[in-house]
């Protein structure tokens, strides 16, 4: 969201100062403070024919792609009241709320910060077609599913899934002999848009330009100087729900491992993914004869810190010259 220039109270130019421990937007004449917040949307769920509702996108971002109905909640209405409305927009169906769904939150946008609440719907009437800002509208079912541009959809879609197996009885997709969920995989080039999403969930990565964003894909696609592993989900469709990416610094006389960026998706964190990324990430070190590896833990918050130093990081001592 761009920054105001002057005060919606008293017009004056507006300054800065620190408030709440952020350095935020203030008016130095009235005292306002321009607090940027998560604006509240819903996503839909909607169960039909044995399969999920999507709608084709007429208007980006996005545009063109299917993604789960979806919109922002009126000032004038309930989350509750919101999901019907943009149920019946966006597909044509008058529907019933089943239950919560779940929460999730997309500090990384598109277009801005926000919290998404999403629910199971059924339909009680109406008739199935794309409308409002969707230019088609159909029922997908498990199999067929693609892949969901939004992370926030592709991880409620993958949480719809589990539940309808365990639901029905239906036979697991993995096999009975993996303990994990999930694989561990070497990243490959069709994984580059959903890294670039997990990324965004770094809190310092969030303000990147459109070029550095570029750079990072081009990078990922062309360098050879570091190993990226994605954890993938044992489902289908298949989901990335976190990566590791491991750079290498060869010296004259050794080589070392630098680990900048790590992500897990929200709803995926406290099941072993990380530390089994991390794993997969020492496993290719140690191969490569690296003597040792260091994690950049200021882009970690306290969490993070503890995580490392349980699995055995030490802070270390090293002189650093900070370009920019």
């Amino acid at each position: 969201m761009p920054p105001l220039t002057f005060c919606p109270i008293c017009g004056q130019a507006l300054g800065q100062r620190k408030e709440g421990g952020r350095l935020r937007q203030a008016c130095p004449d009235c005292g306002y403070i321009h607090y940027v917040n998560p604006v509240p949307a819903v996503g839909l769920l909607i169960e039909m024919d044995g399969g999920l509702v999507l709608i084709r996108r007429g208007q980006p971002p996005h545009q063109g792609e299917w993604t789960l109905p979806s919109g922002f909640i009126e000032a004038d209405e309930s989350a509750e009241e919101a999901a019907v409305r943009e149920a019946e927009e966006e597909t044509g169906l008058k529907t019933e709320i089943v239950e919560l769904a779940g929460v999730n939150s997309f500090p990384e946008g598109p277009p801005t910060s926000g919290i998404i609440i999403f629910f199971r719907l059924r339909p009680i009437g109406g008739d199935l077609h794309g409308g409002d800002d969707a230019v088609e509208a159909r029922v997908f079912q498990p199999v067929e599913l693609p892949l969901l541009p939004f992370r926030t959809h592709r991880e409620a879609v993958a949480q719809w899934l589990d539940n309808r197996k365990r639901q029905t009885g239906e036979a697991q997709a993995i096999p009975r002999r993996r303990s994990r969920p999930f694989t561990i995989r070497p990243a490959e080039t069709a994984d580059a848009e959903e890294i670039m999403g997990l990324l965004m969930l770094i809190p310092a990565n969030r303000d990147l330009s459109p070029e550095a964003r570029r750079e990072i894909l081009w990078r990922f696609r062309e360098s050879e100087g570091f190993e990226v592993f994605v954890a993938e989900s044992n489902q289908q469709p298949p989901l990335i729900i976190g990566f590791i990416a491991l750079s290498v610094v060869r010296t004259l006389t050794e080589g070392r491992g630098f680990i900048n960026d790590m992500a897990v998706l929200p709803t995926y964190q406290r099941r072993g993914v990380g530390a089994a990324l991390l794993e997969a990430a020492l496993q290719k070190a140690e191969r490569r004869s690296l003597r040792t590896v260091m994690v950049n833990t200021e882009r970690a918050n306290e969490q993070a810190r503890a995580f490392y130093a349980a699995l055995g990081f030490s802070e270390e001592t090293i002189l650093r010259l900070k370009i920019r």
